[in-house]
């Protein structure tokens, strides 16, 4: 007994197009996809989130973990358990803010920065490849594209 995901079944089957010119299905694919190929090429442990706070820290130590989140589309509770993971893989320090005890001010370790540097590099391989079928003179209008809509995604989502 064959399942229905099996090619020769599946090629006899189509998705409907309102699915398959749907924004957000197209969306959840590409992030699916981004999701194996960071997997594979950038690191099985560091996760995209992990990464983003890791870079915004290294461009701006001694930030506070609320901006940071900011910075990094995350929401506070995620900020607070990326913030912990990483720390606890001492790969950044917390400390109380001098001003405000409350906040909390996150600065990279040495290690902190050599893993975001080494993920840096593999990560940049990894935009290219994943733009290669997008000829280069348009790469940035795609990449604008992509960033109106994640804005106003962004918004939209704030709004409900």
């Amino acid at each position: 007994m064959t399942s229905p995901s099996t090619p020769s079944q599946a090629d006899d089957v189509a998705a409907p197009d309102e699915l398959t010119h749907a924004p957000g299905f197209l969306a959840r694919r590409l992030y699916q996809a981004y999701l194996a190929a960071w997997l594979h090429d950038v690191d099985a442990t560091l996760t995209g989130p992990q990464f983003a706070v890791l870079q915004i820290i290294g461009e701006n130590p001694g930030c506070d973990q609320r901006s940071i989140a900011a910075l990094a589309a995350l929401d506070t509770s995620t900020m607070a358990d990326v913030a912990r993971r990483l720390e606890n893989r001492g790969l950044l320090s917390r400390a109380p803010s001098p001003a405000d005890a409350r906040r909390k001010l996150l600065n990279l370790t040495e290690e902190g920065r050599a893993t975001v540097h080494d993920a840096n590099l593999r990560a940049r391989k990894l935009d290219e490849e994943l733009l290669r079928p997008i000829p280069a003179e348009q790469r940035a209008d795609v990449l604008r594209h992509l960033a109106v809509l994640a804005d106003h995604w962004e918004r939209l989502g704030q709004q409900h």
